[in-house]
Order: C-alpha cells, then structure tokens, then sequence
C-alpha cells in the first residue's frame, strides 16, 4: 500500500507525456527548451519547499499511501515526482491552450468555421 501515491503520481505524469507526445506540445516540439523550463520550475519549487520546510511551515504528512522514504527531513520522495508533475502538466495545458486560442484566431479571422 505504501507506493500507491508515488505509482499515481508516475502514471499521472506519464499520462501528460503520452499527450504531450501525441499533440507535440512541450518536450516533443522542443525539447532543450521543454528540459530547460522544467528544470527551472523543479529547481524553483523545490527551494520554495526547502524554505517552507526550513521556516516550519511545510510538514511531511504520515499516509499510508507513501512509501515514508524522506530525502531531507520533511521532504518525503513523492515530493520531486508531484513537482516534476506539477510542471509538466502546467506546460502541457499552457501550450495546450495557447495552439488552441491561436487556432480560434485564425478561424474567426478568416471566417473558417463560421456558419
């Protein structure tokens, strides 16, 4: 039962890769810069964790969902994945909705789709 967390969260993430890939959206239109943003924000988040821990304000929750393997004190190894996650599945619906928004544009700019 501990890795249930951790086995959503490595799914979840694989399902925003798997449309990521199909609709070349972020790591599959552009992969330096996908790598590079990701690790930006992972880097990011995971300071603004340590500062949370470091300030008493960020606590690791006891669930029997997680596997109650800790990196650093109060950093349970689920953290980086859901942060990882958390990235990625921004991005994904970010570039998502911005082919979207250019292609409603497009349409209502020329009259495609207009009945």
């Amino acid at each position: 039962m501990g890795m249930v967390y951790l086995a959503a969260l490595l799914l979840s993430l694989g399902c925003m890769l798997l449309l990521d890939w199909r609709f070349r959206l972020f790591f599959w239109r552009d992969a330096v810069s996908a790598t590079v943003v990701t690790l930006v924000g992972l880097v990011f988040f995971l300071l603004w964790d340590v500062a949370g821990i470091a300030n008493g304000i960020f606590f690791r929750g006891d669930g029997a969902i997680a596997t109650g393997i800790v990196l650093a004190p109060e950093l349970p190894i689920e953290e980086p994945v859901f942060l990882l996650f958390l990235v990625v599945c921004t991005m994904v619906i970010y570039t998502g909705a911005e082919r979207l928004i250019t292609r409603w544009r497009e349409n209502r700019r020329t009259g495609a789709g207009a009945s």
